[in-house]
């Protein structure tokens, strides 16, 4: 069975430690920033950012029998506090940046994809589970936060979000294959997904949308 022991166990630690505190505030600061368009007040966006922050890695401890990631250090809610004073901080500079919560929102995904690929692969999983949980790692705090604002989640729409985690989690399944170093199989793996979601935005690429039927709902 695949798992990381190929690489040393204090490396992986301590990487996933770093990529989770960089997601966590990511992630933390793309929820409030949406909180803050929808006029929330300041614990309602902190609700929001930590919702964000927590939900995905959440699902994916408890669907590995895990102790969620959250409950085993205050760092994470430090780090969504820390999140919320910088978004008060800098909100008019924020608020000049049109895209700076594509730009965390992003930068979350990336990070919490590669975290719950590793700790997947701790648990003895194979690769192949090992995607899904990266991906649900990724996604599912942002679906959280589009259904706490009310918005359709931007997984379901035909914008490439959950595919750039699953194409990111392919390429890791390669570098591991090949025995790359974990700190380098991160890094690349991490600009990949990155990089996936500001070319498919900034040329417009997308998954075709489905066609309904218009007399659906007229037959009985």
């Amino acid at each position: 069975m695949e798992t990381l022991q190929l690489a040393d166990p204090q490396l992986v630690r301590t990487v996933q430690t770093v990529i989770e505190i960089l997601g966590t505030l990511a992630f933390a600061i793309s929820g409030i920033r949406h909180a803050a368009a929808k006029h929330f007040d300041w614990f309602g966006g902190f609700v929001c950012g930590f919702a964000v922050a927590i939900g995905g890695g959440t699902i994916r401890d408890v669907m590995l029998g895990l102790p969620p990631f959250w409950m085993t250090s205050p760092l994470y809610i430090v780090c969504t506090i820390v999140a919320q004073v910088f978004v008060i901080s800098f909100s008019k500079m924020l608020r000049r940046l049109d895209n700076a919560w594509f730009f965390f929102d992003t930068l979350g995904l990336a990070s919490f994809t590669i975290t719950g690929i590793q700790k997947t692969l701790e648990c003895g999983f194979p690769f192949w589970v090992a995607i899904i949980m990266g991906c649900i790692t990724g996604v599912a705090g942002g679906l959280i936060r589009d259904v706490l604002l009310n918005k359709t989640p931007v997984v379901l729409r035909k914008e490439i979000y959950a595919s750039a985690s699953i194409f990111g989690g392919l390429l890791y399944w390669v570098m591991f294959a090949i025995n790359t170093n974990v700190a380098v199989t991160v890094v690349v793996v991490f600009l990949f997904i990155v990089m996936v979601r500001i070319l498919a935005v900034k040329y417009h690429i997308s998954l075709p949308v489905l066609k309904s039927d218009e007399g659906l709902g007229e037959k009985g």
